[in-house]
């Protein structure tokens, strides 16, 4: 008896135009005002790995422990009356990076 073959069909995975979705930003809540951001529209403080100290991260990559602000004069002013950032950091804030902070002030 022979065997009749069907033509080929294209699997469906092959067939659907897939798009791929977009990125979604990734969200981080300032330490003072606690209201929810991009992560772009935040400043990065990161506490360094082996008790270096503090330091702004600009770039948002630098290996830590991290606390994020919005870069706005009430926002810093705030943080610092409450302490915020070193309760995030668990560590003291060197003298030079608090007025580094009241500089970067919009």
């Amino acid at each position: 008896m022979a065997r009749t073959f069907l033509p080929s069909r294209s699997p469906t995975w092959a067939t659907t135009t897939s798009s791929v979705p977009p990125r979604r930003a990734p969200i981080r809540t300032c330490v003072a005002c606690r209201q929810s951001e991009g992560k772009k529209g935040l400043v990065r403080l990161v506490r360094l790995p082996g008790g270096a100290g503090v330091a702004l991260d600009p770039s948002g990559k630098a290996a830590g422990r991290g606390a994020y602000l919005h870069a706005s004069a009430e926002c810093i002013a705030l943080a610092l009356k409450k302490k915020a950032l070193e309760r995030s950091l668990k560590t003291t804030l060197p003298d030079a990076l608090i007025e580094a902070l009241r500089e970067l002030a919009v």
